[in-house]
């Protein structure tokens, strides 16, 4: 048992000191982590059942530490909002459904019917909604 615990500490020395931070940033840590923690739970039951319980409490909190480390949230990739002059009056027009000659009610009208369906909380897109906003916001000059 204490050979596991030794290997496991070597192995995690061996990965923090060595180029492993860019591979525990993507996803396959996730998954990797995840079938370690269900790995070291089975091995904290096995030594629990064959009477070694200071081993395996250590192995069931180590579990632990895997399963909460593959649960941990990702660092949200947020891309740059784009400017509102990125996109033209006629695409606003289009995106918005109201004609060249509408005015500011009209547009407004028009932006809360399609944001009422569009919003993220009520089913629709946080692109789709962007989009909308820019639309709104370049045709109002905002």
């Amino acid at each position: 048992m204490s050979y596991l615990l030794v290997a496991s500490v070597v192995l995690a020395l061996a990965l923090w000191g060595s180029g492993a931070r860019r591979w525990l940033k993507r996803a396959q840590w996730r998954i990797t982590s995840g079938a370690f923690s269900l790995l070291v739970f089975a091995a904290a039951a096995f030594v629990a059942a064959r009477g070694g319980w200071p081993e395996a409490v250590l192995l069931a909190i180590i579990g632990l530490l895997l399963a909460l480390s593959s649960r941990w949230p990702r660092a949200a990739a947020t891309a740059p909002k784009p400017p509102a002059e990125a996109m033209s009056v006629e695409q606003a027009r289009a995106i918005l459904g109201v004609a060249p000659d509408a005015s500011p009610t009209e547009i407004q009208t028009a932006y809360s019917r399609l944001m009422r369906r569009a919003h993220p909380d009520q089913g629709g897109t946080t692109g789709l909604a962007t989009q909308l906003n820019l639309a709104r916001d370049r045709l109002l000059k905002r």
